[in-house]
């Protein structure tokens, strides 16, 4: 499987001209509230599954997680399923933007 990858530094340049994006962060409650990327939809990786109905088929979705291993496997689920999606290179861990809390 070849997968579409985006790196941090092209997402935050994405955040800071506003563009539409669509960011899902899979990782756990207490990881995301150390903080997360502006704007982005936090979907713990064991609840996608059965939230696919809240990502909308249309757009480009960016995965993120602490280090690229569970957005990678978000990015797979997603993908199998005809979603158009980018997984997040390095994850939170290469992140040195802004962060939401």
């Amino acid at each position: 499987m070849n997968m579409k990858e985006i790196k941090p530094e092209d997402v935050a340049k994405k955040v800071k001209n506003n563009e539409n994006l669509s960011i899902i962060d899979v990782r756990e409650d207490e990881e995301v509230a150390q903080g997360k990327i502006s704007g982005a939809t936090h979907i713990p990786l064991g609840e996608l599954p059965d939230r696919l109905d809240e990502i909308d088929q249309s757009k480009e979705h960016i995965m993120v997680c602490r280090s690229g291993g569970r957005s990678g496997k978000a990015y797979q689920l997603l993908d199998e399923k005809g979603y158009n999606v980018r997984n997040m290179t390095g994850g939170m861990l290469e992140w040195k933007d802004d962060v939401e809390k």
